[in-house]
């Protein structure tokens, strides 16, 4: 396959009365044609900074970015605004976490959804007004030739949801983002918008940013799953390792914190703490030293980086797995 997407050293700091904001600290990964990429982690992470890089949505003064962002082989850093904005919505689309606050409230559904595709393909309101309804039915919009010339507030937030997952998939992006995208719907719905995008990136070989912290969904939909935490990424893994031997002790933590059915009547485990909002970070340690039972002195003195994981760690020989935990590279004293 292809590479797609290229993410080197990609850094979102953002500058605040407190200081710095390191919201998103050298992340590099990459996505392949057709390939479904997890991103997992807790809130906080920076799993959607990393995304909203991806999309160029941020700027301004208060803002310092730094890495490089590949897209089909062209540079997005030195891509003009207008070279940017013919990409998002075409080739790459986002589906955001808030659809409440994504749509105009004073525009129908049908204008902004319509106002999409014209803004990429030259052809007539009534045709694109077609595809619009025909997006609404694949997400499971009852009544869709009614609802589309609704307002968003006539919408429960899991409709709105939904429609805007539509308005995502109506041009067949070669790239998706989806941040969260199911978690305002029931189960039943969850279920038919994740059998849609597996069906999309099959048929269209449609590339897939899942950013999500339900486990659940990144084992029944990824091909690969990266960990973050704290802004970095501490596990690279394909999703059949990654379930069958965790190596991050935080990764560990959140496949045992999982509500399983052989778990059922006893206590969910947890992991301690929380992850450290971005200005207070420590910088030179670990990042999840204060919360990981096997940290050491080393972990509290030098911070860990990504690097291969060996063998005798859960990996295969020759594999494409990384950990950044000094359990793997030379101990923890």
């Amino acid at each position: 396959m292809a590479r797609l997407l290229e993410l080197h050293d990609c850094r979102t700091h953002f500058k605040t009365y407190d200081g710095l904001v390191k919201a998103s600290d050298g992340v590099s990964l990459h996505i392949d044609e057709g390939e479904v990429l997890a991103l997992v982690g807790e809130s906080g992470s920076g799993k959607s900074v990393t995304a909203r890089n991806v999309m160029g949505l941020y700027g301004g003064s208060k803002v310092v970015s730094s890495g490089r962002v590949s897209f089909m082989g062209e540079d997005l850093g030195s891509a003009s605004p207008a070279r940017r904005r013919e990409l998002r919505g075409k080739d790459m689309a986002m589906i955001f976490q808030e659809p409440m606050s994504a749509f105009d409230p004073l525009s129908t559904v049908a204008e902004q959804m319509i106002e999409a595709r014209l803004a990429h393909f030259d052809e007539s309101p009534a045709h694109a007004r077609a595809l619009a309804v025909e997006a609404l039915r694949q997400v499971g919009i009852p009544e869709a030739e009614r609802r589309i010339d609704e307002y968003p507030h006539r919408m429960s937030g899991g409709m709105l949801q939904r429609v805007l997952i539509s308005t995502a998939i109506m041009n067949r992006p070669r790239l998706l983002i989806a941040d969260e995208p199911t978690t305002a719907l029931d189960v039943t719905i969850q279920a038919q918008v994740l059998r849609l995008l597996d069906g999309l990136r099959r048929d269209l070989g449609m590339a897939l940013l899942f950013i999500t912290h339900d486990l659940g969904v990144v084992a029944e939909l990824a091909d690969r799953v990266h960990v973050m935490y704290a802004g970095k990424i501490v596990e690279k893994a394909e999703v059949a390792g990654l379930f069958a031997s965790p190596l991050h002790p935080y990764t560990r933590g959140l496949l045992e914190s999982r509500v399983t059915a052989a778990g059922r009547g006893r206590p969910l485990p947890s992991i301690p703490g929380s992850v450290p909002r971005p200005s207070e970070i420590a910088e030179g340690r670990c990042r999840f030293a204060t919360r990981c039972a096997q940290a050491g002195p080393r972990c509290l003195r030098d911070e860990p980086s990504l690097k291969p994981a060996p063998a005798t760690g859960g990996a295969a020989a020759g594999s494409t797995r990384e950990v950044a935990c000094w359990i793997y590279d030379g101990g923890t004293e």
